[in-house]
């Protein structure tokens, strides 16, 4: 029997449907987490590993597999990517270089990397602690984009449309790195904000060569102060040309990094004038989004990313839905949330297929930038890209969130419309 090591974050959302894909496969599981995983059964063996110390989580892998020795080594999210990488290096194990890796989990370097193979993306500069920020602003040209370097989910990005704007700006982020546990002085990013129409990438490389599986639109606007996604809805509904250049440029970013194997989620902006890229990842999308998107006789993204990691055969990447789609639900407020209503309203809107609430009553709530979590999400199947969208657009009318304020303690309905 083949063996797997899945590294599955404590905060992930994504446990339970690796899990689940790996028993389908009938393949022998290790988990290893930051904390031993709550979601680990009797039958599978649980390994804590330092997942902020690449390094020595690689050792301890290494270590382990001494003695249990491992197949394969899946990182289902941005926090355990650099150790997959390195643990696999040392094991001989198939999966993208550390160097590759590593060039996807800093936003600097990965922009100076795609530039050097000239791969479309917007104009940008890193900000030191020497830098000039409004002379390299000014050199972009305003609006620009402030990201961190190294955190995702939109986290700490905010749009900047004049030089008054921008230091406050900067302060913030920077506060956001500290709560954070970053070094106060790590690099920011400054980008020149592209305007067009959003996509996400879903993809998979296979010795060297990129597979697409989907292409996402996002249908609401991501023009900023903040960047929250909210809907994916997929086949794209661009024109065939258009979705062949975003194929395309994703292709040359994955080459440019030296991504070879494995999951790539990449996000990208189409306009009449170009594709750019804004960032790619070598793992597979985020949160739940996963389960819009089924293969062949049913099959889940996670178990096409199993098969691919394990070396077995993989016969049908045709999505089996005409359309689907995911609602990310924003958190409209800080708070603390009290209740959720509306849900079995929601679930009764045709074309509905799943209703996730992901964060329980009592716990904080912390909205963009500074946040990083989603309510939860909506899911939906149809005939047509337009009908998957309408209803997600309708059941998230249906839902109701009571969110007890930080500032008066009172409980305040609030409709994440």
């Amino acid at each position: 029997m083949q063996h797997i090591l899945l590294l599955l974050p404590s905060e992930t959302y994504r446990a339970a449907d690796f899990i689940q894909a790996a028993a389908q496969l009938g393949t022998r599981v290790t988990v290893g987490s930051d904390r031993r995983n709550p979601l680990a059964n009797s039958d599978e063996a649980v390994i804590e590993l330092p997942l902020k110390n690449p390094e020595l989580a690689a050792d301890a892998i290494t270590e382990y597999a001494s003695e249990s020795p491992l197949h394969a080594i899946v990182a289902v999210d941005d926090q355990g990517v650099i150790t997959a990488a390195l643990a696999s290096d040392r094991l001989k194990l198939p999966y993208n270089s550390p160097q590759s890796v590593a060039a996807t989990r800093n936003k600097a370097d990965m922009r100076h990397r795609l530039a050097a193979y000239g791969v479309p993306q917007p104009a940008y500069a890193v900000l030191q602690a020497a830098s000039d920020p409004h002379r390299e602003a000014e050199c972009l040209g305003y609006p620009v984009v402030v990201k961190p370097v190294s955190l995702s989910a939109s986290q700490g990005v905010i749009r900047v449309d004049d030089p008054n704007e921008l230091q406050p700006t900067l302060a913030r982020v920077q506060k956001i790195l500290h709560e954070r546990g970053r070094p106060k002085h790590e690099a920011l990013l400054l980008e020149q904000f592209v305007p067009g129409s959003e996509v996400a990438v879903e993809g998979l490389m296979r010795n060297g060569r990129l597979e697409v599986l989907a292409i996402f639109d996002k249908p609401d606007p991501l023009d900023g102060p903040f960047f929250e996604e909210t809907l994916y809805v997929t086949p794209s509904r661009h024109t065939d040309a258009i979705q062949s250049e975003i194929s395309s440029v994703t292709a040359q970013a994955a080459e440019a990094l030296g991504l070879t194997e494995g999951a790539i989620h990449a996000e990208l902006r189409t306009s009449s004038c170009q594709t750019s890229i804004l960032e790619i990842a070598g793992r597979s999308i985020g949160g739940l989004c996963a389960r819009a998107l089924r293969f062949g006789l049913g099959v889940s993204l996670e178990q096409l990313i199993l098969r691919h990691a394990l070396n077995l055969p993989i016969h049908d990447l045709q999505r089996t839905d005409a359309a689907s789609g995911v609602m990310m639900l924003p958190i409209p407020q800080a708070g603390r949330l009290v209740e959720v209503t509306g849900v079995d309203h929601a679930q009764a809107i045709e074309g509905i297929t799943g209703v996730e609430i992901t964060i329980a009553p009592g716990q904080l709530l912390i909205p963009l930038p500074e946040g990083n979590r989603y309510l939860g999400f909506l899911f939906a199947r149809g005939h047509h890209p337009s009908q998957v969208e309408a209803a997600l657009r309708t059941a998230h009318k249906q839902l109701r969130f009571s969110i007890e304020t930080n500032c008066d303690k009172s409980a305040t309905a609030s409709s994440i419309t």
